[in-house]
């Protein structure tokens, strides 16, 4: 394994809720949040930006890469956890594909801290 593939996460992927008539909603279930984990991918910091005024904040910015052949499951609707932290999906995923096969995907993810 190349050490440039070494960090692992876990995607969080959360059911939609049901409401009290049995219908589902839009709002997603965190607290019964499936986790699955991952390895061979990279993940490293990318941007941040920050605001000031009524209500200050700092969104941080990352970039998933995973190592060849590698195909990670993820949605724009779910979240992963790294290396202590929450991260959302910034966006959709991208697939990038050789031959009809996913050679490997890439995803920009984000914290949101303020």
């Amino acid at each position: 394994m190349s050490a440039l593939y070494a960090d692992s996460l876990t995607l969080v992927r959360a059911p939609f809720r049901v409401d009290k008539y049995g219908n589902t909603t839009s709002e997603r279930d965190w607290a019964n949040a499936i986790r699955t984990p991952y390895t061979r991918l990279s993940v490293q910091p990318d941007s941040s930006t920050e605001a000031t005024g009524d209500r200050p904040y700092v969104v941080t910015g990352w970039r998933l890469i995973t190592a060849k052949g590698v195909d990670i499951p993820a949605l724009a609707t779910d979240r992963i956890e790294f290396d202590g932290m929450t991260l959302e999906l910034d966006g959709e995923v991208g697939r990038f594909r050789v031959g009809g096969r996913v050679h490997h995907v890439e995803a920009r993810l984000k914290k949101v801290s303020g």
